[in-house]
């Protein structure tokens, strides 16, 4: 499937990237366009537009949620993990409302750094891969649901003399 979105990405965009690769479509190609042109290649090449004007997932729909938020309630609302990073992407998201969990600030700083440190859109939401891997992996820790068999696992920390590991 093709997904398009606005160019220069942050935090929506970054883990609205994630959570389709991650949960919805893993090979899903990813278009990084100007703002005006994301309605237009959703409509030409069937692609399914978010977080830009006209998208079918807007930066911010009737309900106030960001295009993470939307994805997580219409097709993973079931995952208490996913619940609790879209409440964090959506205060990290939304200026005004940073102080939404005590993550979102945190998230909302590491993203100003994004341009900073990759090259492109596409370098950008492959390196925060990991940021949203290790959250959302923290996030299940935290609601008890490490087995959970929709989930993707989390890998185990290697051994080390401190845990019992090898030296």
């Amino acid at each position: 499937m093709q997904w398009v979105t606005r160019k220069h990405v942050h935090v929506n965009r970054t883990a609205t990237v994630w959570l389709v690769r991650r949960f919805l479509d893993p090979r899903a190609e990813i278009r990084f366009v100007e703002p005006g042109e994301v309605e237009g290649v959703q409509r030409r090449d069937g692609a399914l537009g978010f977080d830009a004007p006209g998208a079918r997932y807007p930066h911010s729909d009737g309900q106030g949620r960001c295009s993470f938020e939307q994805l997580v309630d219409e097709r993973l609302a079931g995952d208490a993990a996913l619940q609790a990073l879209a409440r964090i992407v959506h205060g990290a998201d939304f200026p005004a409302e940073i102080g939404t969990t005590p993550e979102s600030a945190g998230l909302w700083a590491i993203s100003q750094g994004f341009t900073a440190v990759a090259g492109d859109d596409h370098e950008i939401v492959e390196r925060a891969a990991f940021l949203y891997d290790s959250l959302y992996a923290h996030l299940r820790r935290r609601a008890g649901d490490m087995a959970s068999p929709e989930s993707p696992e989390t890998p185990e920390a290697p051994k080390t003399p401190e845990n019992g590991g090898g030296s």
